[in-house]
């Protein structure tokens, strides 16, 4: 039988409800979840602080300002603080590769984002999910959990999935949206997210059954 952790990863469109379903399945399964994570370690590896590290995150201008934000609100590891820049965004993107090879060779987990389901795009023991669904119905989600309006979701969304692609088209030439990249793909708006969760939860136990 394998001793390979299993890991899942998901990429999630904006509003699908990876944030929900990510931690869930990870719950689940009893493995970590990965999200923030990823940058504060990579932060805290390459001495330079979380505002730096999330202004080089897949979540690319003009979402950037929001994403720093957001970190500005974690506690900063100690080797992070008052610390310069780095010079090289290929520097943060190899260093954020190396942990997640590390995670899926040591703990595994659940990763939402950071591309990893190209990153371990090779690896048997990796489930790669797509969290999609209606962009109306992904916009409507967004506004009434954030309490804004859906103008203003409709910015948010072409933001950030735009920031997302770019991301990806730029280091990894590929698109999000290619279902090659993926095992299991889902419309988080027409399936509850309980739901999705089994659904995610039973392809990745079925996977570690097979290897």
């Amino acid at each position: 039988m394998s001793t390979v952790p299993q890991t899942v990863t998901i990429s999630s469109s904006f509003g699908a409800a990876g944030n929900v379903v990510g931690p869930a399945v990870a719950e689940h399964l009893g493995i970590p979840f990965f999200d923030r994570a990823i940058p504060t370690t990579v932060a805290s590896r390459l001495a330079i602080t979380l505002e730096d590290a999330a202004a080089q995150d897949e979540k690319a201008p003009p979402a950037w300002a929001r994403l720093t934000r957001a970190f500005a609100n974690m506690a900063i590891p100690m080797s992070a603080q008052d610390l310069g820049s780095p010079d090289d965004p290929d520097q943060f993107r190899s260093e954020t590769e190396r942990i997640l090879h590390q995670i899926a060779d040591s703990t595994g987990g659940v990763v939402l984002g950071r591309g990893a389901m190209v990153i371990l795009g090779n690896q048997p023991s990796v489930l790669r999910v797509r969290l999609d669904g209606d962009i109306d119905a992904r916009i409507e989600r967004v506004a009434e959990i954030e309490k804004i309006d859906l103008d203003a979701a409709r910015v948010m969304q072409r933001e950030t999935d735009g920031a997302r692609d770019h991301y990806l088209r730029l280091f990894y030439r590929v698109r999000q949206d290619d279902f090659t990249l993926y095992d299991l793909m889902i419309d988080t708006t027409e399936i509850p997210l309980e739901t999705c969760t089994e659904l995610i939860v039973l392809a990745a136990k079925a996977k570690s059954a097979a290897r």
